[in-house]
């Protein structure tokens, strides 16, 4: 068991745990980028007046898929579509976006994903920017409140049958017969 655990076992580890380096090192650029976002922080709040227009005209022209990850991170839109994330980071270095060196960095040797804490701090200041759409969807108007004065059970009896005999009058009104215009027969 001795030889099995100091040698074939660390064999096989090595052999199926590739990725366990690139990991490490995104961990440490994730890291990195986390002990640097009060210097971003400051240097987005600057350049935020001059920097609007571009992130918008940016944002406009990216894809449906980074628009929904811009607006709602999740680490499986960011898997899917790490090529988009990927140019979208790239059009934010282009302009200097605080910060968006940094993760375009990474997320280049890493894959998105493995950075995906950065990324999403980058997209949230990205989200700051747009304006929020509104639902053409109006919710209906609230219901007049209901102010019913206290009456006696009399009163309220009354009012009850009321209401059901006007209802009733209604119902057995016979319908109006509908017009029917009489059609000319077509001429030969």
């Amino acid at each position: 068991m001795g030889y099995w655990k100091s040698k074939v076992l660390p064999k096989i580890k090595k052999v199926f745990d590739k990725n366990s380096t690139k990991k490490g090192a995104a961990a440490e650029a994730c890291k990195s980028f986390d002990d640097s976002k009060e210097e971003i922080n400051k240097e987005f709040e600057e350049k935020k007046a001059e920097l609007q227009p571009k992130v918008i005209e940016i944002y406009e022209a990216s894809s449906a898929e980074i628009k929904t990850l811009v607006k709602e991170r999740n680490d499986a839109g960011l898997k899917k579509d790490s090529a988009d994330v990927q140019k979208f980071l790239d059009e934010l270095v282009k302009i200097e976006f605080p910060g968006s060196k940094a993760v375009s960095e990474a997320s280049t040797k890493y894959g998105p994903a493995l950075v995906s804490s950065p990324v999403f701090f980058v997209f949230e200041k990205v989200s700051t920017f747009i304006v929020p759409e509104e639902k053409e969807v109006e919710a209906p108007p609230p219901p007049p409140p209901a102010t019913e004065e206290e009456t006696s059970g009399k009163e309220k009896g009354k009012d009850i049958t009321e209401e059901k005999a006007v209802e009733e009058k209604a119902e057995t009104a016979p319908p109006e017969p509908p017009k029917v215009e009489e059609a000319e027969p077509p001429k030969p």
